[in-house]
């Protein structure tokens, strides 16, 4: 699976060029931001030979000329929240930076469209879209912190998902830069459009490694006028599950549907402002938005079938105060995970809806097998499961390792898929060939030469 390329080395030749073409501003040497820009938030760590700092899509046009020229590596970078390794420069050459290219350019109000850089951060997108009554729906879980060129390079999802869709039903056009230093412009500004291949959701999801987004063309939509929220506890997972299905098989519509396991609840239950959360086996957030005499009622009904499912309890968080405590609960899980655990491997598996009950009630074998313990928790309205591998010594790696693969194993079979949101970058490499077929990864790969025969953009990412 690799790619047979031979890569320069960073130069005295090179560095020269490289300030002529970008400035000594944003040429960075420094020993100690290297360090911090070879790494992300997952495990992965390689620091680039150079940071380029870019402040306009020139400077961008400029650095993938002279990387092609010299056959440097360069790989595009948003604020390195990834958890996979998608942002750190393994075959080493340099970074390219775009947090700075962080302007919303329009808010487009009558044609329902926000115009941004790649380094915007989302929770500002959707601040700025607010002020105008309107929605940018993708919510993943750093929104505070990630940017909206790292989210549409991964296809982003969040927990509105369930309703609204991931990163790549907002995106209806990008400016890209191409590997050989030639900028194109794909996809449209309107609601349609059909002509010629779609290369602007190519390029959605593909990790930097076909094109460098430099702006971006996003649909918005009206905001809804309501939110109401609700925490139901189940005595365990499976039965939880089974209440997600038949919430959503009698026809409602929850924006978010988030769960966590009792592993989860053990570690953020003294967050938790309720009565019984020891007792419990599973925590379940519902929202609903919309019309609020609508959402209103629904919510009761959604109430009703949870209790008949066999919930505990279920309770309203209807203000805004209760309802962000609720999600900072939520958002503090991976934290903790990460400080209780001595190894600590986090994967996003989805599996079908109509599943999930099935596969969560396979884990705790999955646990005594391996000697492992897995935290679960995440979109349950999607059947997007994030799964927090841990073991409390690094000696344990193999069996880690052995328990992941049988993990993901179960998953395929039963017509899962292996990340749903989070990437394949470098840590999920090993794991392609056990999801798609070589027929199918000789063609992505052929699409990969024809964007970028010298390999320059993010090489050592989803292939090997």
């Amino acid at each position: 699976m690799s790619f047979p390329v031979s890569y320069s080395p960073i130069t005295a030749e090179i560095l020269s060029n490289l300030r002529d073409a970008v400035g000594e501003k944003a040429v960075v040497l420094d020993p100690g931001k290297l360090s911090e820009y070879g790494k992300d938030a997952g495990d992965i760590a390689c620091p680039p030979q150079v940071l380029v700092e870019a402040e306009n899509e020139d400077q961008v046009l400029a650095v993938v000329r002279l990387a092609n020229r010299f056959r440097v590596p360069v790989t595009p970078r948003g604020l390195g929240t990834g958890l996979t390794g998608g942002a750190v420069p393994v075959r080493g050459g340099m970074v390219l930076s775009l947090s700075k290219m962080n302007h919303i350019l329009s808010i487009d109000t009558p044609n329902l469209l926000a115009v941004t850089e790649p380094g915007v951060v989302t929770a500002d997108l959707k601040a700025a879209a607010r002020k105008q009554g309107l929605f940018y729906p993708p919510d993943p879980a750093s929104l505070d912190t990630c940017s909206i060129g790292g989210n549409c390079a991964t296809n982003a999802g969040g927990p509105s998902c369930i309703k609204y869709g991931t990163t790549r039903d907002y995106v209806l056009g990008l400016d890209a830069v191409l590997a050989n230093g030639e900028k194109i412009t794909a996809g449209v500004r309107t609601r349609k459009g059909v002509v010629g291949y779609d290369l602007a959701h190519l390029l959605v999801g593909s990790e930097g490694t076909l094109g460098i987004i430099t702006r971006l063309y996003l649909k918005l939509i009206p905001h809804p006028p309501a939110l109401t929220t609700m925490v139901v506890f189940f005595p365990d997972l499976a039965t939880a599950m089974r209440a997600v299905g038949s919430v959503l098989a009698a026809g409602h519509s929850p924006c978010a549907m988030e769960f966590l396991d009792r592993h989860c609840l053990r570690l953020v239950g003294d967050l938790l402002p309720f009565e019984g959360v020891d007792e419990s086996g599973a925590f379940l957030l519902v929202e609903l938005d919309g019309a609020p005499q609508v959402i209103d009622q629904e919510m009761v009904a959604v109430g009703e079938i949870c209790m008949e499912c066999g919930a505990i309890n279920a309770l309203l968080a209807p203000d805004s105060q209760k309802r962000s405590h609720m999600w900072e609960v939520r958002r503090q899980v991976s934290l903790r995970i990460e400080q209780d655990s001595a190894v600590y491997i986090p994967e996003d598996i989805v599996v079908p809806i109509g599943r999930i009950a099935e596969f969560v009630a396979g884990l705790p074998e999955l646990e005594r097998q391996f000697g492992i313990k897995i935290f679960s928790f995440g979109h349950a309205g999607d059947g997007n499961i994030h799964l927090n591998i841990t073991s409390e010594s690094r000696e344990r790696m193999p069996e880690v390792l052995e328990g992941i693969v049988k993990v993901l194993e179960a998953v395929l079979a039963m017509q899962g898929t292996i990340s749903g949101e989070h990437g394949i970058g470098a840590a999920k490499t090993r794991y392609l060939p056990m999801e798609l077929s070589q027929a199918s990864i000789g063609i992505q790969k052929e699409i990969k030469r024809v964007f970028d025969p010298n390999c320059i953009l993010n090489p050592g990412k989803i292939f090997l």
